[in-house]
């Protein structure tokens, strides 16, 4: 069985998402006090936000820990190379349900306006503002080469923006008495923490759920391992993702005559070049045939 591993991707220290957590506890403190204090439902949809924020990024740094280990044994033969993924999934679907909570309490705060304490409102706002923007900042290449940095990111990019709407709606209820503003504002913030998590939640699903990599497609695969010379079919194919830089590929090949292991050595280099070099495929195990009675198929049925 041939067999083409390759290991081309960046190695993450996580020393930056271990400063942005600690920035998040003390925002989240902060934002729960004030929240209270002010009556703000904002403020504290703001503090739910970071608390959840907390979690997420202390999984996304454990993950991250525990992906860099080189953990693979007899009984864990990929180590945690899917940490990552899972904590994505995780910190995804948790945003989904505390945009969902956020838009219900906020609707229902539409008919219990009250008068709240502006002035904190705005000052912890400025904070979160703040905080949340260096921690953005820290996470922001790290989060174009990572599916789990990329949904950290995301949560501190949400959150800082989630703030700034915060601070706007508190001016205005400052200046103008405006209190409705808190609870659209509220409702503003729900709808934007679902859109912005959707993508993610769909992606690490796929991930978990061994769906082939959007951006192979299964007949261009088919097509370029049959043409080369002595293959007369691919079959039984499986394509996944381990994680999001890792893709693998399996399949049976059959071959026009009965050739010699060091030829299919060959055959299997060649075909692994063609797949890495096409589809960035790292991984493949190729099982060789000739006229082996089994089913032909591209994907077979269980």
């Amino acid at each position: 069985m041939g067999q083409n591993h390759s290991h081309d991707h960046p190695t993450l220290t996580g020393k930056n998402l271990l400063f942005s957590i600690i920035l998040n506890i003390v925002i989240t403190v902060a934002q729960i006090i004030g929240g209270i204090i002010s009556g703000s439902l904002a403020l504290i949809s703001d503090a739910v936000h970071n608390f959840s924020d907390v979690v997420s990024l202390i999984i996304s740094y454990v993950a991250n820990v525990l992906t860099r280990k080189k953990l693979q044994t007899l009984e864990y033969t990929f180590g945690y190379k899917r940490a990552e993924i899972i904590a994505a999934f995780f910190n995804a679907a948790s945003l989904v349900v505390i945009g969902v909570f956020l838009g219900i309490e906020a609707i229902k705060r539409f008919s219990e306006v009250h008068e709240i304490q502006s002035g904190l409102v705005i000052w912890l706002a400025i904070l979160g503002i703040a905080a949340n923007g260096l921690s953005v900042l820290l996470l922001k290449n790290d989060a174009k080469r990572n599916m789990n940095m990329k949904s950290a990111y995301l949560h501190l990019l949400s959150d800082m923006l989630t703030s700034v709407a915060v601070l706007i709606g508190g001016l205005l209820m400052k200046f103008y008495q405006i209190y409705w503003i808190d609870a659209l504002l509220t409702l503003i913030i729900s709808v934007y923490l679902i859109y912005m998590s959707w993508r993610i939640l769909i992606d690490s699903l796929k991930i978990l759920m061994l769906f082939a990599p959007s951006h192979i497609k299964i007949n261009e695969v088919v097509e370029v391992v049959q043409n080369v010379t002595g293959v007369k079919n691919i079959h039984h194919i499986h394509i996944w993702q381990l994680n999001d830089h890792e893709s693998h590929f399996e399949a049976h090949i059959e071959f026009n005559e009965d050739i010699k292991l060091s030829e299919f050595d060959l055959i299997c280099e060649e075909i692994e070049k063609l797949l890495m070099d096409k589809f960035h495929i790292q991984h493949c195990n190729l099982q060789p045939e000739f006229k082996r009675n089994d089913l032909k198929e591209i994907i077979i049925q269980d």
